[in-house]
């Protein structure tokens, strides 16, 4: 699941490239398909580093071209190991929501960016958000879980202020924000819910086979109920 749009960062050869949060590295599989480019996914998960490196390997055999070259590292978001000015772009997907000092977070992603390089950061929607934290006292209080709810206004303003110039912004994710809801209702942690697994397995059917009929309905949903909202930022 690709929240970030790669076409407005285009990534060329030569260009090394930081996924901090990687998790189990699908941002990193994405970006590392784009031939010369050097890309680490970075992630303070152990597990999530090795998942990554094992989907990463796979990922290199199956996709075809030359693609670029890719590493992991574990890192904390508020201490990165990297120089000033390593990365020609930066991507942060779906991690700020879960980090205590946020502000010493953007600070280090501004940071280790070149200027004239892009930054990306993801964080879910506000108000599928609220809905989220309104249906489940689990989705909030899991260790682990979200931790705040973005007003991706203010967020942008805080980005700003550390001398980012504005790029833009989109939300993705529809009809990903119509299963949370309705795993939120019946129980984040149940697995026997037959209505949310009908429509996970739909949701990976989307994924693997990407029909035309739920990308065009995706794409007419996103502006209005997109769960994550992805803003792009340059450093001048």
């Amino acid at each position: 699941m690709i929240t970030v749009d790669f076409k407005r960062l285009a990534p060329k050869s030569g260009d090394k490239i930081l996924d901090m949060g990687c998790g189990e590295g699908r941002h990193t599989a994405k970006a590392s398909e784009f031939p010369g480019t050097l890309c680490v996914g970075s992630d303070m998960s152990h597990r999530d580093l090795v998942t990554a490196g094992e989907k990463l390997t796979l990922h290199h055999r199956l996709v075809p071209g030359p693609g670029g070259h890719w590493t992991l590292a574990r890192s904390d978001i508020g201490k990165l190991p990297f120089k000033n000015n390593s990365f020609n772009l930066v991507i942060c997907s779906e991690v700020m929501e879960h980090i205590k000092k946020e502000q010493t977070a953007l600070r280090e992603l501004v940071r280790v960016l070149k200027p004239g390089g892009k930054l990306v950061i993801t964080v879910p929607r506000r108000w599928p958000e609220k809905i989220c934290w309104h249906l489940s006292p689990q989705y909030s209080s899991t260790p682990g879980g979200h931790i705040r709810i973005y007003h991706c206004t203010r967020l942008e303003k805080k980005i700003n202020a550390l001398g980012m110039i504005s790029m833009g912004k989109h939300h993705a994710h529809a009809l990903h924000t119509l299963y949370w809801w309705l795993k939120c209702l019946v129980g984040i942690n149940r697995t026997d819910s037959t209505p949310v697994n009908a429509y996970h397995r739909l949701l990976v059917w989307d994924l693997m086979e990407k029909p035309t009929i739920t990308r065009l309905a995706e794409q007419l949903l996103n502006p209005f109920m997109g769960k994550s909202t992805a803003l792009y930022f340059k450093k001048p």
